[in-house]
């Protein structure tokens, strides 16, 4: 084989002009294939068919990303000036470096927590995709057979046909009416035809090369072999994601978080400063003051973010993995569980996808073994992807003929299309015989024919006979049946030159009336749904009448639909208020699918598409989030950011309502660690200006922040209330903003009653007089004792707040936490309660606290919560929701 890279400039005009046998020769290769050690040894040396989307961050810079963050470079340099005044610069007696080590202690725990998140977020993601496997039909050892996308290499042979994805780059060296689509490499809508033939002349425009077919392009109608020319990074699809350096859209959940680091910094860049300031003029000290400043800066943040959301979001992956939801994109859990409409075709969603052909009909409504054997040939003969009336149809002719005695030889066909909405196939009998078959939707196979076959008799199609073929087709489709036309003419043209022309003057012989009843699970899902207030809107190919007759069945609103035809002729104003007023549309395109799921997005919905046909991915694509299956089409699983194990509605609604979950205990910390964190520094910027000692130190507001922070570790564990589950959640990061200023203030009212307390009242009475009268080391004590008071509280207070906060109902009466999350925030507050009895409490300038602090506590944490309840109803009723 030629030597090779995988990152090589492949000249594809040379290989489009390239015959069957200069094309083995270049790989060294045969019809039979390659065996497998040859393969291995080919993928070894070039690497496997994956496109490398920019460079995978190496271990060493994720390293970096966690334990580096614009907040612990503050952390970092907050622990610098402390080493230089604490340890380096202090007296020989005074020197310490505990505040340096309990810093540091915080920016290990915060980085590394990160960084397992981190790693393990990547291999979740990785191990969730490996579930959802996208094959192709690779020739190895002589025999086709299906293997991963990544194992394919050059000189390989693959077999296509329609719903296929292109898995590399080929050069098709036998064709039979093969349609691509290569709208992902040109944005051209309509698809191609690609030919095994010799005779294209070179381009600039490689995908114009009519032998060739590209990686991310995909198999619309007919079937092909090809030859793997180039993989990976080598491919068009390559060398375009490799030119492509912008990075992709941002989610809504990425620009939630984005803009809410961005509202904190503000609180920052204004608090600090105000404290520093502050401090420095009324205490004369400017450095311990710049110390406190940055201490204030670190407390406004939420330093687990990054690692309780990443939790979040991987616990919550693999928790709808067991539920049969793979999520692929893990950062689409949001969008998920913020679906308010989800739009879904028809057949194989709402119904069982298990179709039977119940009838076989001529035009005079009677049963007509010549109708299904005309079927079955075309059926049996096409070589597109055999949909489920294809299946239904090959199995019933097995039932009721003897199709070994049918002997037929098939000349052509005309690859079914959706434009068309038809196929018709070329057979030839045992005498030379031939005859075009043809079935498809029923308006469609009477607007190619222009004979009936009634009563024996072949008769010119009249407008009585259309009617009454239409009014049994319309008894059929109120009962629930899709019907679908079957006509045929004999000796239709000269063989090797049929065409889509060829499909006129034809015979109308009869029709074939198939059912596929509504799954059991599909009206009890759907009631789920709209439980949850989510919209199910229906968009399908199929007809109206029998569209209605399955939504009657399941319980949707069947009494108005839309048709693609009249959906055509609006404009998309008009449509953008259409879309609102249906929750029917029958007889759509895949194009009109997509527009219709992009202009509900464009009027505020967050927009769910599920699908499996290659018709639904443009849609899926278009979709906030797109949804397939593991059974769906290869196209179909590419689209979808998520993928049901099952085709159940049911199992749709369980993911959504963990997607909610998940955003609901994000919310939970976001919301009620900023806002307490807001509440802290305001009190400490009042204290600060009446107090003649800082309100706490520097190592205090970390040591407090420290054990806040991992008590909420287990917040991922906790429960949501049901109430919060029934409607869709969106990131509103201006909310968040609301959020501080209702209950910040809230927790500084008792804040300022603790100071005043502990500095009139406790301290004094433990000391025998206040700051002002006692000396040097009566200060240090007052100061100690008033530091460990609201050490204690702040820790208490901040707990029991997460508590009050994380329901709209009464806490431990109507909301009961989850035990995970109980223990462990019962735990950091058990150790923040002992540390000032302790050595490490004492080294940090705590101090024990007497017995009667005990009772101040417990009232202000009564007053506290009560206030909270109180201020928490408010803001329900003044901003709809809580979280």
């Amino acid at each position: 084989m030629t030597k090779m890279n995988n990152n090589r400039k492949v000249d594809y005009n040379r290989f489009a002009e390239m015959n069957i046998a200069e094309i083995m020769q270049e790989f060294k290769t045969t019809m039979q294939g390659f065996s497998e050690e040859t393969a291995a040894e080919i993928r070894k040396e070039f690497g496997n068919n994956e496109i490398e989307y920019g460079e995978k961050t190496p271990l060493w810079l994720t390293v970096l990303k966690a334990y580096f963050t614009p907040f612990t470079l503050i952390l970092l340099a907050l622990a610098a000036i402390s080493f230089v005044t604490e340890f380096i610069l202090a007296d020989a007696g005074d020197k310490s470096l505990v505040t340096v080590l309990l810093i540091v202690v915080l920016v290990v725990i915060s980085g590394t927590m990160s960084l397992i998140q981190s790693v393990k977020a990547n291999d979740a993601a990785e191990e969730l995709q490996q579930m959802v496997k996208v094959t192709t039909a690779v020739k190895r050892d002589g025999q086709y057979q299906e293997i991963p996308l990544q194992d394919i290499v050059m000189g390989d042979l693959i077999k296509l046909s329609a719903g296929d994805m292109i898995p590399a780059d080929l050069r098709i060296i036998q064709s039979k009416d093969l349609f691509v689509s290569q709208a992902s490499l040109t944005g051209e809508s309509y698809p191609v035809e690609k030919k095994a033939e010799l005779g294209t002349e070179a381009s600039d425009s490689p995908t114009n090369l009519e032998t060739l077919a590209f990686m991310g392009s995909n198999v619309i109608s007919g079937s092909a072999e090809g030859m793997v020319i180039a993989t990976g990074n080598s491919t068009m699809f390559g060398q375009v994601a490799k030119e492509v350096t912008a990075d992709a859209p941002k989610t809504s959940f990425e620009i939630g978080i984005e803009k809410t680091s961005h509202l904190l910094i503000r609180f920052m860049l204004i608090m600090a400063p105000l404290v520093v300031l502050i401090n420095g003029v009324t205490k004369g000290d400017w450095l311990q003051a710049l110390l406190f400043g940055l201490s204030v800066a670190v407390g406004l943040t939420p330093e687990m973010l990054p690692m309780i959301v990443t939790t979040n979001l991987i616990k919550g992956s693999n928790a709808m993995a067991k539920e049969g939801t793979i999520i692929k994109n893990i950062n689409s859990i949001q969008n998920f569980g913020a679906i308010d409409v989800l739009c879904t075709d028809k057949t194989g969603t709402l119904t069982q996808d298990k179709i039977v052909l119940e009838y076989h009909l001529n035009l005079e409504g009677q049963e007509d073994e010549r109708v299904l054997r005309h079927a079955y040939l075309n059926s049996y003969y096409q070589t597109g992807l055999k949909n489920l009336m294809d299946v239904a149809i090959i199995e019933a002719a097995n039932e009721e003929l003897n199709t070994d005695t049918i002997i037929y030889e098939k000349v052509d066909e005309i690859p079914f299309d959706f434009a068309r909405r038809r196929m018709s196939v070329v057979v030839e009998d045992t005498n030379g015989k031939t005859q075009m078959i043809t079935k498809g939707a029923i308006e469609e196979m009477l607007a190619i024919s222009d004979y009936v076959d009634y009563a024996g008799q072949v008769s010119p199609l009249t407008q009585e006979a259309k009617e009454m073929v239409l009014e049994n087709v319309r008894r059929l489709n109120n009962d629930g049946f899709r019907v679908i036309g079957v006509a045929q003419k004999t000796n239709p043209s000269v063989v090797d030159e049929f065409s889509i022309k060829d499909e006129a003057n034809m015979v109308l012989i009869g029709y074939l009336a198939f059912l596929d009843p509504p799954k059991e699970t599909t009206k009890a899902a759907l009631e789920a749904l709209k439980a949850h207030q989510v919209e199910v809107k229906v968009l399908t190919g199929d007809n109206a009448l029998v569209t209605q007759a399955v939504c009657k069945q399941v319980g949707i609103d069947a009494s108005k639909y839309i048709t693609g035809e009249e959906v055509a002729l609006l404009s998309e104003e008009e449509l953008s208020v259409v879309i609102e007023e249906h929750s029917i549309f029958v007889k759509l395109n895949p194009s009109q699918k997509a527009t219709i799921t992009r202009l509900l997005r464009e009027n505020g919905h967050v927009v769910g598409f599920l699908g499996d046909g290659i018709n639904d991915a443009p849609a899926m694509r278009a979709a906030d989030v797109g949804i397939s299956v593991d059974t769906a089409v290869d196209i179909a699983k590419e689209s979808a950011d998520v993928i049901l194990l099952e085709k159940d509605l049911m199992v749709l609604e369980r993911g959504i309502v963990s997607g909610r979950k998940i955003f609901g205990n994000i919310m939970k910390y976001i919301k009620a660690t900023t806002s307490s964190n807001f509440g802290n520094m305001f009190s400490v910027l009042i204290a600060s200006i009446f107090l003649p000692f800082l309100p706490m130190m520097p190592i205090h507001l970390l040591f407090l922040g420290l054990i806040y922070d991992v008590s909420c570790i287990a917040i991922p564990w906790d429960k949501m209330d049901a109430e919060y589950l029934e409607e869709p959640k969106k990131w509103d990061s201006n909310s968040i903003g609301k959020f501080m200023f209702w209950f910040g203030p809230t927790s500084s009212i008792f804040d300022i009653t603790t100071f005043a307390l502990l500095f009139f009242v406790m301290a004094p009475q433990v000391l025998g007089g206040n700051y002002g009268s006692l000396n040097e080391d009566g200060q240090e004590l007052f100061m100690a004792l008033f530091h460990a008071g609201w050490f204690v509280m702040s820790l208490w207070s901040q707990t029991m707040v997460l508590y009050a906060l994380r329901t709209e109902k009464l806490p431990f009466i109507q909301s009961n936490p989850s035990v995970p999350f109980f223990l462990v925030t019962m735990l950091g507050i058990v150790v923040g309660t002992i540390v000032p009895f302790t050595e490490l409490g004492t080294s940090i300038g705590l101090a024990s606290l007497p017995g009667n602090y005990w009772i101040g506590l417990a009232i202000t944490l009564v007053a506290y919560i009560a206030l909270v309840t109180v201020v928490k109803n408010w803001y329900v009723k003044s901003n709809g929701n809580l979280l």
